[in-house]
């Protein structure tokens, strides 16, 4: 394995995360100047030194062979994210606000991983600027720092579609142009104009410059985190929870779709089959929730503000929300847990297992019926006209199965460590279900819309925050990080 390209790799997306923060920084000086007392530049001048320190040797090192085989590709993305996570806690340590250490990786792999789950009990008491690059993460998170990286530097690596195709979500990697380099800056063209889109739809909603700001941010990676201890019920401003909930939808599509609408290619755009799925569960979704609460809240206007909000929120796996769903029956629970499980779209910014793989696995079990009653058929898998290859098909299997797995054990090792009141069954399974897919809140009281995770032991933090990571990466970059035979052929020589 070359580990001298790995790590220069990871030095050209420190510079960018360096680089990145300091937006903090220029918050924190705008409010400073504004009279702002609990303001302090030291939480980002000390981890963007340290990024800068780390980025100029490792990008100095002379790489000969700069081909990224698929193993490397798994290798650099996982290393990448983690050391990510770290730098991006250090201004959460140097506040003080956040706890323990483990307390301010959680926070940092929740919010780069985009989940949005938080170990804050309080959370309109802390700095702007804190606030701001909390959500921020998410933003940075959402489409993936690989994908700015190759769109910043064409030159990364060669197969930099290894890289792409380990950070991106979904069963398959698509690329809209020839060149990666190309691909990556449409998808931040994209992201970045559908980001200011929704700034300016909350302003004219009613939310100041600040709030429309992290709250976009925070819809676009699909993170949820929120300056709000109540969320987005916090503003008490229907027009903005509108607002977050189209956004929420639209950032959970696959961004080839858009690419195909920009290019005109409505025909072929419109009858995609996981976007009619996508958005058929979400109407589902809302209807089934929406008949089971109306006698909760007495009119259909409010029942389908609460139902849309939360059912959109839940499937893109936002983490915002709107009211307290964990007060809401059984029903809507099972409803809100198949969402969870399914996410959002592969290609988007959304977690879950994604549309795709769900529509893969579905198609599989009909296929196998079918050839139970006529042994001699031979069919094959096609999704939006085209056959699905058959490693596809087996990869899909492969990663539901290891999911199901990993949520097994974690589960286990949180149920072990969790003994007090209130860690039940049911909010241990969903905490776990809710990290592993990106989502945030949980089912259930302690971790649950109106929760935190500040409860749960430093050992379940870690565990989570492993999860978190794991599931924005599909699983299997951090199992290949974490295998020792990945490294037995590690060399600085190449």
């Amino acid at each position: 394995m070359n580990v001298k390209l790995i790590l220069k790799t990871l030095g050209k997306v420190l510079y960018i995360q360096a680089a990145y923060m300091t937006f903090s920084v220029a918050v924190s000086l705008y409010y400073m100047h504004h009279g702002a007392t609990d303001e302090s530049l030291w939480p980002f001048l000390i981890p963007i030194a340290a990024m800068l320190a780390a980025a100029v040797p490792l990008t100095a090192l002379k790489v000969h062979n700069t081909i990224f085989n698929a193993r490397e590709g798994m290798v650099a993305v996982a290393l990448i994210w983690v050391t990510m996570s770290v730098f991006g806690a250090v201004p959460f340590a140097i506040h003080g606000g956040f706890g323990t250490v483990i307390d301010c990786f959680f926070e940092s792999a929740s919010g780069f991983s985009t989940t949005g789950a938080s170990i804050l009990r309080e959370i309109e008491h802390l700095p702007k600027s804190i606030l701001f690059w909390r959500s921020a993460t998410h933003w940075l998170g959402g489409m993936g720092i690989l994908v700015l990286a190759l769109a910043l530097f064409p030159s990364i690596g060669e197969r930099a579609q290894n890289l792409m195709a380990a950070e991106s979500p979904g069963p398959t990697s698509e690329k809209l142009t020839a060149r990666i380099s190309t691909s990556s800056k449409i998808l931040y063209a994209i992201y970045t104009g559908l980001t200011l889109a929704q700034i300016i739809c909350l302003l004219l909603a009613g939310l100041g410059l600040y709030d429309a700001v992290v709250t976009a941010l925070a819809t676009a990676g699909t993170g949820g985190f929120s300056v709000m201890n109540a969320s987005m019920a916090g503003y008490s401003n229907v027009a903005a929870e509108v607002v977050t909930t189209v956004f929420m939808g639209l950032f959970g599509i696959n961004f080839t779709v858009f690419f195909l609408l920009i290019t005109g290619q409505l025909r072929k755009a419109f009858r995609n089959s996981e976007l009619l799925l996508y958005l058929g569960s979400i109407l589902g979704a809302i209807t089934l929730i929406a008949l089971n609460i109306y006698s909760m809240y007495g009119s259909l206007g409010e029942t389908l503000r609460y139902a849309s909000f939360n059912a959109v929120s839940v499937i893109t796996t936002t983490g915002f929300s709107n009211c307290d769903f964990a007060r809401w029956p059984t029903f809507s629970h099972f409803v809100l847990v198949l969402l969870m499980l399914m996410g959002a779209s592969a290609g988007s910014t959304g977690g879950g297992i994604k549309g795709s793989r769900v529509l893969i696995l579905l198609k599989s079990v009909v296929r196998e019926i079918k050839r139970l009653v006529t042994p001699k058929r031979v069919s094959v898998l096609r999704m939006n006209g085209k056959p699905v290859p058959e490693t596809t098909v087996t990869n899909t299997l492969v990663f539901t199965a290891v999911y199901a797995l990993i949520a097994l054990g974690a589960t286990l090792i949180v149920s072990a460590c969790e003994q007090a009141p209130g860690y039940d069954f049911t909010t241990n399974v969903t905490a776990i279900i809710s990290c592993l897919s990106n989502i945030g809140p949980a089912l259930g009281r302690v971790a649950g819309p109106a929760g935190n995770y500040a409860g749960f032991s430093q050992v379940s933090k870690l565990v989570l925050s492993v999860c978190m990571l794991t599931g924005r990466l599909e699983i299997f970059p951090m199992i290949v990080l974490l295998t020792p035979a990945t490294w037995k052929n590690a060399s600085l020589r190449k």
